[in-house]
């Protein structure tokens, strides 16, 4: 394949959801940890995820301060930083995230050092394209105004050699990669609890498709969970 092989890694409940108040539980933490233990042992060169999901889980929610480059006028182009042997790619389509610099930090070692990769449309400003430019962040363009999965999947190969993605939410994100047939692979930790709260599903407004796996493995967790496994 002239792309990265791509696995969608969660965190869910029995139900399917991958937000709400399971989350919250302490039965929860213990297979939150199995899900990073899981994503460690993946040893993926690559992680993405969508704006909400960077946002809450790396950002906290920081604004990018354009004031510096108001009335930036920079050419639509990819851009590459650096070439690294560990990629955050970051799916925001409109330019969003304030980043503070141009790499991850995170105490787990599974995210912790990765060069930050932000995926945009032609939506974001010039003003954030030059904030990008200026920590060093490495940035491509996918898409007027939706991201097109396959050109950014076709640029993550060509560009960065990333020839492994682990795709980790959230759910609009995921329903991208479904839509467009571009998921290889599930990796799902299941909690052994259901949730009828107004919970964000693994697929979120999925409008068509269909994915069938020819091989499922299922291996026991402790406490009642599961780690599913789907390959073609």
């Amino acid at each position: 394949m002239n792309r990265p092989y791509v696995i969608l890694h969660m965190l869910t409940s029995i139900d399917g959801k991958i937000t709400g108040d399971f989350l919250s539980s302490e039965l929860a933490d213990v297979y939150c940890e199995e899900y990073y233990r899981i994503h460690r042992e993946y040893a993926s060169r690559a992680f993405a995820c969508g704006r909400i999901t960077m946002e809450g889980s790396f950002t906290q929610g920081a604004k990018p301060d354009l004031s510096p480059f108001y009335r930036a006028k920079v050419a639509r182009e990819d851009y590459v930083a650096k070439r690294h042997d560990f990629y955050a790619v970051s799916i925001d389509p409109h330019g969003r995230l304030g980043w503070s610099d141009s790499e991850i930090h995170d105490p787990d070692p599974g995210y912790d050092d990765a060069h930050i990769i932000e995926v945009l449309t032609a939506q974001a400003s010039d003003e954030y394209v030059a904030f990008l430019k200026s920590k060093g962040i490495s940035y491509i363009f996918c898409g007027e105004d939706e991201i097109d999965c396959a050109l950014m999947l076709k640029k993550l190969f060509n560009l960065f050699g990333i020839k492994k993605l682990m795709l980790e939410g959230g759910g609009l994100t995921d329903t991208l990669f479904f839509e467009e047939g571009l998921i290889d692979e599930i990796s799902l930790v299941a909690v052994p609890m259901a949730d009828s709260s107004d919970g964000i599903d693994l697929f979120a407004n999925k409008k068509k498709g269909l994915l069938t796996f020819k091989n499922v493995t299922a291996t026991p967790l402790a406490n009642g969970g599961l780690w599913l496994n789907y390959k073609n």
